[in-house]
């Protein structure tokens, strides 16, 4: 006889027990959306879950110094003294415009 629908979700129930199953969300741009997607066909899998799996499983492969190369961000901001200088200075425009609030220079012990 086939299980009924109620007998079978309270075995999945006392599975996710026995596993210490946990659900995991959380929320993506389409940028990674499509990432995710794009593995998924290069893989030929069609759940999320199982390609997501994959990848934690091949990043903790690589050890703490390869999983530490790996997750790191690929973009370094720098800001260029010209730009920095730029900066100080249309603040220094804006501050004229509407004084009272004291600015305190890093580094120094001036404010302006």
């Amino acid at each position: 006889m086939a299980k009924t629908g109620a007998e079978r979700s309270a075995k999945a129930a006392a599975k996710r027990i026995e596993y210490d199953e946990k659900e995991l969300r959380h929320r993506c741009r389409l940028g990674t959306r499509q990432t995710l997607e794009a593995l998924m066909v290069w893989n030929g899998d069609k759940e999320q879950a199982s390609v997501i799996e994959a990848c934690l499983r091949y990043v903790h492969s690589l050890g703490p110094d390869g999983a530490r190369k790996a997750l790191n961000p690929r973009h370094k901001i720098e800001i260029s003294e010209n730009v920095a200088r730029e900066f100080h200075n249309q603040s220094l425009v804006e501050i004229r415009k509407d004084p009272g609030d004291e600015v305190f220079i890093p580094g120094s012990d001036q404010s302006i």
